[in-house]
């Protein structure tokens, strides 16, 4: 299934919009893969906004309707995609469980929170995707557990090649709502960032 132009150019319009979507090309920031990149996305920007988490909320249950993905659990990513995946779960009426990206240090010592038993098809809610190593790192723990992991969709992804080649070899199906090629358009089309910032990002992007 192709990206959804409509829902991708809408959801990165909220993301420019609400300040989510971040641009330093003099000081960098540093992702959690060691990356470094003149832009940074924070979703979690989306839950203070209502009328923000409501469009992302309902672009994932479009993508899913579009996609006929049927599935028996919505599993969250820890800790950016958890409350995303709440919302999309109660609006499907699904049960729903997070992912921790490495065991919980007492107790029960638990990767995976909440009820869920193996064999259940469970659909993956991650809030971005930049070399996928997180995103995979939770499918692999769904795995172990018995889970079969229909697919995951991501609110953005930069779509790097490391990525798609990384989702491949794990035999992982995945979406965005949205993605780097729309965030740029939108740039452009509202004249956000000067053209040399926006070339910049391009640059960047290519290399």
């Amino acid at each position: 299934m192709n990206i959804d132009k409509i829902v991708a150019n809408d959801v990165a319009n909220e993301l420019l919009k609400i300040g989510a979507v971040k641009l330093s090309p003099s000081q960098p920031f540093t992702w959690a893969s060691g990356r470094l990149s003149p832009i940074y996305c924070d979703n979690r920007i989306v839950l203070s906004h209502p009328a923000s988490r409501t469009i992302v909320r309902d672009a994932f249950c479009k993508i899913i309707e579009k996609g006929k993905i049927e599935f028996d659990l919505i599993a969250g990513v820890a800790t950016g995609a958890i409350a995303h995946g709440v919302l999309v779960a109660d609006v499907l009426n699904k049960p729903f469980v997070y992912v921790r990206d490495k065991p919980k240090g007492h107790g029960r010592q638990n990767v995976i929170e909440g009820e869920f038993h193996a064999g259940q098809k469970v659909l993956v809610i991650e809030d971005g995707i930049s070399t996928g190593g997180s995103s995979l790192k939770a499918v692999e723990a769904l795995r172990e557990a018995g889970c079969e992991v229909v697919c995951l969709i991501a609110i953005f992804s930069y779509e790097f090649q490391i990525a798609k080649e990384a989702f491949q070899q794990a035999n992982c199906t995945y979406y965005s709502l949205s993605d780097f090629p729309s965030l740029i358009e939108m740039c452009k089309e509202n004249k956000l960032y000067a053209a040399s910032d926006i070339e910049f990002m391009e640059n960047w992007y290519q290399a």
